[in-house]
């Protein structure tokens, strides 16, 4: 814009420009308190400063696309100085003129001068239908982001098309700006998360949506499928916390993956009882009738007609969603004669006698609590001091579906008896009595007293949960004392030295109605090594908010507080038996525990493993930590939200996989289990993660620390040993460990050559030619050896490429002109796998900075750059 086309409102006093060429020389200078000085004397000897910064800003392009500006400097103060001179704001027709320019300027503004200038120019009293038709104008020039951004500052959504403005956002992959637009309207959040949930019907073709933006810039069509869409969905619904009614076809989705699922567990892993399977059916389908229809087809797949009428009659499936040969079967189904039923589920009892853990005291002395006169009773007996008492709790498994878990049973179990509380029941009773906060009173109570000793295992994820189920506990865990979670104790029997790996009692075959045993983990891996026998999990997966409860459900939460009592009381006796400190009653026994972060839980699933897991009680490093490795020995598969980590970890010669941004979780499973990888991971990922590997093969990272926090981390509670000669021993693009050592004049040649032939066309590989060069023992499976050589493949020039044995193309035109005239650079070092070049810098310096404290001194270890 020229001086002319807004000379009418240019101030009569001090010309800005001219103030503009003094700031602009203190600012070269940083002499930033003579600056800001100038700029308040400035603005006062200005006869308007508002339209004063204006022609500073619309005269100096500095302040475009940069954080920290002089334009930023200038506007900020001038902000500071309206406030003490309160005289200065403008109205009518000079402001909307003065609005009309800034808002030219603001899709060119670095996010930190949106606000400042907004404020200055008041232009949330703009008239809006001209502000709309500005955003409008931004949209249909493509500048989508910078029309969501000016309407969410403008506060313009109400007035907008939610999916109009959305929609290119998302196909840009910016699901964070798309939460911010419609973060405070109710009504646009539910009408995005209906519009989302259209998209991800069976029948629509979501190129349909992709169809108009096809020039547009920035898309990521990976970014954009219905996995990746239901997954924002379920964030949605989560964090605006909307009827997730509303979204009906993901709800769907994820009701037919669990379907799937329970077929899994039942028919094909053969670990779920018929009761479990069937309560969990009824509940995921109900009267849904896509469901059923799911439902029929996989129960066929699964059994012979006769066996799916049975189970669709089981299901209550209606007839008419039956075929033809199903409903005939079902009409034939009489009352069955249970003689066959009965034999095997009682053959089924001797042998969960013989081969699982059994609860040592008597059926009558397992109460089920429902009525606060008897949880009276139960609380006189367990609020005393000096008891030890075993906690657990259970809830609905959650499938994945949004939200927290309720608790649905509270388990304390003494030494001669153990109490159910019906959490759920008990909760209703004392709100209907107008004393809702009667229950978490003692229960605070009871976490609080330093004199009871509450064991657990995993205990923080039954305390979130527990807040969730009642608010008034949501502060449990910050007043707890007296905790002893076994986690602790299973840890070091984990990683102790004589039992790195606790594999307990050989691995039997149960009856052909149960299919194989799967390994024991968690709790029950503990208590098999503990007690000699695991834990019989059937039960876990049991619908626990159904009332009543069946009596191996009961037998089942009896089993599983009481189990910690015999544990703690075992390994009091004789820690040193299970290779632990003859310290232990003194390191667990009434001490005040640590609060640990909590971890959020889908599922009541087995605790995870204790790798990287924060526990309650006093926390203790394991008396035998695990024998040092080095990192040419430690292979591990990050998930695609630590690549920062996996990038440090690569650069200290650790071998890495990454998963990329679109990969699902689940890869990360498949390559540990195939290539004997440790999983690293963070948050809910983890608690799937670490059930699908070996104990001890998943570590949760803290994902609040940065990429070189975690790092350190991963690398002490796996006791890795870095050496200078495993910086950097890696190729930092593809994780090769194989270099070609290239002299600095061979290279170049290379480089010449590659130069001579770019523009040449010609089929085959004329004129090409071949370089002898020295290979180093590079291979980081030996890192400290003597630096033997010995010849490589040559190089061949094909077109303007050097080609490595195998086909791989040196990435010689990626060199920076200069650095081969460098003269302390005597050598180059090239990926054997992918062609990237490496030479000796500052980043090498760097890395051995951060990393001193872990370094291991070795007197043979040499670093990549000093072998020869």
């Amino acid at each position: 814009m020229n001086q002319d086309s807004y000379s009418s409102d240019q101030p009569t006093g001090q010309d800005p420009l001219v103030l503009l060429k003094t700031l602009q020389l203190l600012w070269t200078k940083q002499e930033l308190g003579k600056l800001k000085e100038e700029i308040r004397r400035g603005f006062a000897r200005l006869e308007d400063p508002l339209a004063g910064l204006l022609a500073m800003l619309e005269s100096s392009s500095d302040w475009k696309g940069k954080g920290h500006s002089l334009g930023y400097c200038i506007t900020t103060e001038l902000q500071l100085w309206i406030k003490a001179h309160p005289a200065v704001p403008q109205s009518g027709t000079k402001l909307k003129k003065l609005q009309a320019r800034v808002l030219g300027m603001l899709s060119q503004c670095p996010a930190n001068l949106l606000d400042p200038l907004i404020s200055i120019y008041q232009l949330q009293t703009a008239d809006r239908n001209y502000l709309l038709e500005h955003v409008s104008h931004l949209y249909l020039q493509g500048n989508y982001k910078e029309a969501a951004i000016l309407s969410i500052k403008l506060k313009l959504q109400p007035d907008q098309d939610v999916e109009k403005m959305c929609t290119p956002l998302l196909l840009q992959d910016k699901a964070n700006l798309v939460e911010e637009y419609v973060a405070e309207y109710p009504e646009l959040q539910r009408k995005l998360l209906q519009t989302l949930d259209t998209w991800c019907e069976p029948s629509f073709n979501i190129r349909d949506i992709i169809r108009p933006y096809q020039g547009l810039s920035k898309y990521k069509p990976e970014k954009f499928n219905c996995r990746v869409l239901s997954k924002l969905i379920f964030r949605l619904l989560g964090r605006f916390n909307v009827d997730s009614a509303l979204c009906p076809n993901v709800i769907n989705q994820r009701h037919l993956r669990t379907l799937n699922y329970l077929f899994y567990k039942r028919f094909v892993e053969k670990t779920m009882t018929e009761e479990n399977w069937a309560d969990h059916i009824q509940s995921t389908v109900g009267e849904n009738w896509w469901l059923q229809g799911h439902l029929v087809q996989s129960l066929l797949r699964h059994c012979d007609a006769r066996g799916a009428a049975q189970w669709a009659q089981h299901c209550q499936v209606p007839p008419e969603m039956l075929p033809q040969a199903v409903a005939e079967e079902l009409q034939k189904l009489h009352i069955q004669d249970r003689v066959e039923e009965v034999t095997k589920a009682d053959n089924y009892e001797a042998s969960k006698k013989k081969d699982y853990y059994q609860l040592p005291i008597p059926r009558e002395n397992i109460h089920f609590l429902q009525t606060w006169e008897e949880t009276l009773q139960c609380w006189e007996k367990v609020l005393q001091a000096g008891q030890v008492i075993g906690v657990d709790m259970e809830w609905k498994p959650s499938f994945g579906m949004v939200g927290k878990p309720r608790v649905a049973l509270l388990q304390l179990a003494l030494k001669d008896e153990v109490f159910l509380l019906d959490l759920p029941r008990l909760l209703e009773q004392a709100e209907a009595e107008g004393e809702k906060e009667k229950l978490p009173h003692f229960i605070q109570m009871l976490y609080s007293d330093a004199a009871i000793t509450k064991l657990g295992y995993g205990m923080s994820g039954d305390l979130s949960s527990l807040a969730a189920t009642c608010s008034a506990l949501k502060d449990t865990e910050k007043q707890m004392q007296g905790v002893v979670d076994l986690l602790a104790v299973d840890k070091q029997l984990q990683w102790g030295k004589d039992s790195r790996k606790v594999d307990g009692l050989s691995p039997e075959h149960s009856h052909e109605e149960r299919g194989v045993r799967q390994r024991e983990k968690g709790l029950s891996l503990l208590v098999q090594h503990v007690l000699g026998k695991p834990l019989d999990k059937t039960e876990q997966l049991s619908n626990w908010e159904k009332r009543p409860l069946r009596e191996e459900q009961i037998l089942y939460a009896a089993s599983d507080a009481y189990c910690l009592l015999e544990i703690y009381e075992r390994l009091c006796k004789d820690p040193e038996s299970f290779g632990l400190g003859s310290d232990l009653t003194e390191s667990l026994v009434g001490k005040q525990s640590k609060k640990p972060r909590a971890k959020k839980q889908l599922n009541k699933q087995e605790a995870p493993s204790p790798s990287g897991q924060e526990f309650q009680g006093p926390r203790m490093e394991p008396s035998h930590p695990p024998a040092p490795i080095s990192p040419q020995e430690f292979s591990v598969v990050c998930d695609n939200m630590l690549q920062g980590l996996g990038r440090y970890l690569r650069c200290l010669g650790v071998d890495v996989r990454l998963l990329d941004n679109e990969d699902d979780h689940r890869k990360a499973a498949e390559i540990a289990r195939q290539e004997g990888r440790v999983i690293l991971t963070s948050g809910l990922p983890y608690q799937t993660l670490c059930s699908q590997v070996g104990e001890g093969r998943c570590f949760s990272v803290n994902c609040s620390q940065k990429a070189k926090e975690q790092a350190l981390q991963v690398l002490k509670h796996f006791n890795v040993q870095v050496s200078l000669g495993d910086i950097f021993s890696r190729c930092q693009v593809c994780n090769c460990n194989k270099y070609l050592k290239v002299s600095r004049e061979r290279m170049k040649q290379l480089v010449e050559s590659s130069r001579q032939v770019s523009g040449e066309h010609s089929a085959g590989c004329p004129g090409s030619q071949s370089y002898s060069v020295t290979m180093p023992a590079c291979d980081t499976a030996q890192p400290g050896c003597a630096p033997g050589s010995k010849q490589a493949e040559g190089t061949e020039q094909c077109g303007a490429a050097t080609v490595l044995a195998g086909d791989t193309v040196l990435q010689v035109t990626a060199i920076p002109p200069g650095v081969l005239d460098r003269a302390e650079l005597t050598d180059f070092y090239c990926c054997t796998c992918c062609g990237k070049v490496f030479w000796e810098g500052s980043h090498f310096g760097r890395v051995v900075s951060q990393f001193q404290d872990v370094l291991v001194a070795s007197g043979d270890a040499q670093s990549i750059y000093e072998l020869s």
